[in-house]
């Protein structure tokens, strides 16, 4: 079985950088992208802005591979899908990106990848799907009423995101 979510995991990284606390942000104080609902609930208790800033990169590590990776089912998705998909449920949520990838194969979109989803996912040409993939997230991130104050970062990140995934489908050639 393959093994992408370390190298999925460092670009991840990239792309959420360090502490923030924008004011025009919804989730509130993030720290490698991981917001202080999320990381409360990983550490059953509350936290105070200091522990955000401290959050250990282990922890960080954690919560993207057991609430993230492994809910898109990473490591069964073809090379350069599952980052693709990675990095928009980051972004966006597990069920938007599922939702987005469903949508693209023609299956039910419940929003929960399982096995008729990564079946049809197999079935499909990778790079299509992660060309049409990208194309409905650019769309998504235009319809956000947040895009002119974050926009040109998440059209990056989404192309930065698609150039490395059509990457690693080509190293599978």
């Amino acid at each position: 079985m393959k093994d992408n979510f370390s190298s999925s995991f460092e670009l991840l990284l990239k792309h959420e950088g360090g502490y923030v606390n924008h004011p025009d942000d919804p989730g509130g104080r993030t720290n490698h992208g991981i917001t202080q609902r999320v990381y409360e609930k990983f550490l059953g208790e509350d936290v105070t802005e200091e522990e955000m800033k401290d959050m250990p990169l282990e922890d960080v590590f954690s919560i993207y591979k057991d609430d993230y990776w492994d809910r898109i089912r990473g490591d069964e998705l073809p090379s350069g899908v599952d980052l693709c998909i990675f990095d928009w449920a980051v972004n966006s949520g597990v069920s938007q990106a599922s939702k987005a990838l469903q949508r693209v194969l023609g299956v039910l979109d419940d929003g929960i990848i399982g096995s008729r989803t990564v079946a049809a996912v197999c079935e499909r040409d990778s790079t299509q799907v992660v060309e049409a993939m990208s194309q409905k997230r650019e769309d998504f991130y235009r319809s956000l009423r947040t895009f002119d104050t974050f926009g040109r970062g998440w059209l990056r990140r989404n192309d930065e995101t698609r150039d490395e995934a059509l990457r690693l489908i080509e190293a599978e050639v």
